[in-house]
């Protein structure tokens, strides 16, 4: 089985409201993100919060357990993955690491790459979309360990650069998976193609 984690546990500054919260397609990014992950593969999800911990959850059911408190959230994504992975279940063969800032994307690409994922038995999976590479990405167990041992300036990408020949490129036409929805004006571009 997998394990779901969503990051966000970030301030949302540029965004000035906890991205977490925003509407896409009439409810909040994370409903969207967890209910996208909400799969027979998926065993258990984490989702991690930090700046707007308090907010977030009182607007957004999560079960106790699948939320996990940040306190470091300013060393930035790094330490919220690390978070995540220091609370995860014991077993699982690798995680879907979503971020709340790359909210547009469907159920059938967290399909397709569980999917390559098994099939490949590469230790890293993620998205393609026309040449660039995007979110989730799908780390396996094998490398949790890296995880928490890497370089917080660049973070989870040194793990995927490390591993430059065990990537499995999933292409995609969903451009949701390499916007990276940062600030109002971003969001109000996406949102509009989108409609």
């Amino acid at each position: 089985m997998l394990a779901a984690v969503i990051l966000s546990g970030g301030a949302s500054s540029r965004m000035g409201s906890p991205k977490a919260l925003l509407p896409y397609q009439g409810r909040p990014f994370l409903e969207h993100l967890l209910e996208i992950t909400t799969r027979p593969e998926i065993g258990a999800r984490k989702v991690v919060l930090g700046a707007d911990a308090e907010s977030i959850a009182k607007a957004i059911p999560l079960k106790a357990n699948e939320m996990v408190i940040n306190p470091d959230w300013e060393k930035g994504q790094l330490s919220s993955i690390q978070a995540a992975v220091r609370k995860l279940p014991a077993g699982t063969d690798g995680m879907l690491l979503c971020l709340i800032d790359h909210p547009l994307i469907s159920g059938a690409l967290v399909g397709e790459l569980i999917a390559q994922f098994y099939k490949t038995k590469k230790c890293i999976a993620l998205p393609v979309y026309e040449g660039r590479r995007g979110h989730p990405v799908i780390f396996s167990a094998s490398l949790y360990q890296e995880l928490l041992q890497a370089p917080l300036e660049t973070g989870a990408r040194a793990v995927v650069w490390a591993h430059a020949d065990d990537v499995e490129e999933v292409p995609t036409n969903e451009e949701g998976c390499v916007l990276n929805l940062n600030d109002p004006e971003t969001l109000n571009k996406a949102l509009d193609e989108d409609r």
